[in-house]
């Protein structure tokens, strides 16, 4: 597995928030709800995505944005209108006095807007726990994302509409897993443009020596790594994968380690309910104490207080 697929592999929605929007202008909505990371797709019509820092961006037909919070953004017909309404955390709804409008605006399953027919139709799906998606993802994204339909093409975009309608057992589980499906499609398509601007660690892949190095810490994290082992495998001094790694991919070797580690362990407890021991020696801690340590340090909270929801501060670096 390579860095690049281990980061893709994180995105675990669970009950994320997903809304088809139907509006007919004049329109405009203020988005306050502090979620990570949010993914809109127009299926029809036009809108304009207004960061309160940037320039405004128009999506049409088959383009995709990706707005990474918490910052607030507004979606409107045309930049400059004044918003209606405000969404605020986990979707509540109001005016932006303050009056509810989740009922005046309820359009049926997952649906929302000023007119059931109206000409501009954007799909919404929002994460709503920092946890839920990579750190070291985050911090490569800029605050908009924008793809238009020509450069992009994801199969998944017609069953996320059919399927974000229906109302049958277990849709929430169907309509996290399409969201993570095509958050990946768009997230490739983002990193592969010429122009893209990527991360020091994507551009480490290309890397003869650090790539292969990241490469074995992704393949094998529960393996004992020392820097000079890691340096043994890459055909280089112990000194100089330090320095090379450290170069490329902004930190340690070990303190990358210790990142994947933890976030490896992070899904684990979320997606299993093996013991923290368990978790703690499948990636590579010698027991349930040196990964609760590690995880405190580094996160914050317990490994138990984060399999109980517990909100995560954001991660600090530190060595294994």
């Amino acid at each position: 597995m390579d860095a690049l697929a281990g980061l893709l592999d994180g995105p675990r929605a669970r009950g994320a928030f997903l809304l088809r929007m139907v509006m007919e202008p004049p329109w405009s909505v203020r988005i306050e709800d502090h979620a990570p990371l949010s993914l809109m797709c127009m299926s029809e019509g036009e809108a304009w995505i207004v960061p309160d820092n940037g320039e405004p961006v128009l999506v049409r037909p088959g383009d995709v944005a990706i707005a990474r919070g918490p910052a607030p953004y507004t979606v409107a017909h045309a930049p400059g209108t004044a918003p209606y309404a405000r969404i605020g955390p986990g979707g509540t709804c109001h005016t932006l006095q303050g009056e509810p409008l989740a009922q005046s605006m309820h359009l049926g399953v997952r649906s929302w807007g000023n007119d059931p027919e109206g000409s501009a139709t954007m799909l919404v799906g929002t994460y709503q726990m920092a946890g839920e998606i990579s750190g070291r993802l985050l911090d490569a994204l800029p605050e908009l994302v924008h793809l238009p339909a020509d450069v992009w093409d994801c199969p998944l975009m017609p069953v996320l509409a059919d399927e974000i309608a229906r109302d049958e057992p277990g849709q929430s589980v169907v309509l996290d897993r399409i969201l993570d499906l095509v958050l990946i499609a768009v997230l490739r398509s983002w990193f592969s443009r010429p122009d893209a601007e990527a991360p020091a660690w994507y551009l480490a892949m290309g890397d003869p020596v650090v790539g292969r190095a990241l490469r074995l810490l992704h393949d094998d994290p529960a393996h004992p790594w020392t820097v000079a082992s890691l340096a043994a495998k890459c055909g280089v001094s112990r000194a100089g994968l330090a320095r090379r790694f450290n170069d490329l991919v902004g930190e340690p070797p070990m303190a990358y380690l210790t990142g994947w580690r933890l976030a490896l362990a992070a899904d684990l407890l979320r997606e299993t309910d093996a013991t923290v021991e368990a978790v703690a020696r499948k990636v590579g801690y010698s027991g349930s104490f040196a990964l609760s340590a590690a995880f405190k340090r580094v996160r914050g909270v317990s490994p138990q207080e984060h399999r109980t929801g517990a909100v995560l501060p954001e991660p600090q670096q530190s060595s294994p």
